[in-house]
């Protein structure tokens, strides 16, 4: 489904594959030895173009430290703080964050979530990434322990998944840190009259969201 990571500020790492060509081999006659000998077996020949073109080179590894490097602060009861390493001096920028799963424990998608300036109508923001099979036109609803949902548009998709830039009310924010779970749900694009609801556990939240912000 989905593979995971990044989410507001992601940072995702790509494999470079990189083609190599094979070198022409050419084979002479072996020199007749005696009357029954017959010519030698040719040397065995290199790998062909498009088996070559299969062979990864492999790309450099950031160091631990390195400018851009995603890891985990801290862990909040399900919830992580996942951060990147800015440059010297600078803070590092840091999520709340949680891998949503359906009821077989596969990864199904993603949501992190970071307060924001005061002042403004959202004190908070979040990054949900759902399946590219998704059914864009159905968007996206957040249940908070069994309350109305609200339904949220998807702003763009890549080939990490589909993405929903959400905006949460103080009073909204506040309803998480009381609540014991929510639900986001989706309806898969081969499958429009159906639909899917993964569980956002809330255990942790708190501590993690007002952690979020130091």
């Amino acid at each position: 489904m989905l593979n995971l990571m990044k989410p507001l500020f992601l940072a995702t790492l790509f494999a470079v594959a990189t083609s190599i060509s094979a070198q022409e081999a050419t084979t002479t006659e072996a020199p007749a030895v005696d009357a029954t000998t017959t010519e030698a077996p040719a040397a065995d020949a290199p790998a062909s173009d498009e088996a070559a073109a299969d062979l990864s080179m492999g790309t450099e590894v950031a160091a631990a430290d390195a400018v851009g490097t995603p890891y985990i602060r801290d862990t909040f009861g399900d919830w992580s703080m996942r951060c990147l390493r800015a440059e010297e001096g600078a803070a590092d920028p840091c999520q709340l964050y949680q891998l949503l799963l359906d009821a077989d424990g596969n990864s199904v998608a993603e949501i992190s979530m970071f307060p924001l300036p005061a002042g403004g109508q959202a004190a908070a923001g979040a990054t949900i990434v759902v399946p590219l099979e998704t059914l864009l036109t159905e968007d996206l609803q957040i249940t908070v322990d069994g309350t109305a949902p609200r339904r949220y548009p998807f702003t763009f998709c890549n080939r990490a998944g589909c993405v929903a830039r959400v905006g949460f009310t103080q009073a909204e924010i506040d309803q998480f840190k009381r609540g014991n779970s929510a639900n986001v749900r989706m309806v898969p694009a081969a499958a429009p009259t159906e639909e899917v609801v993964l569980n956002v556990s809330l255990s942790g939240f708190t501590a993690g969201y007002d952690s979020a912000g130091k």
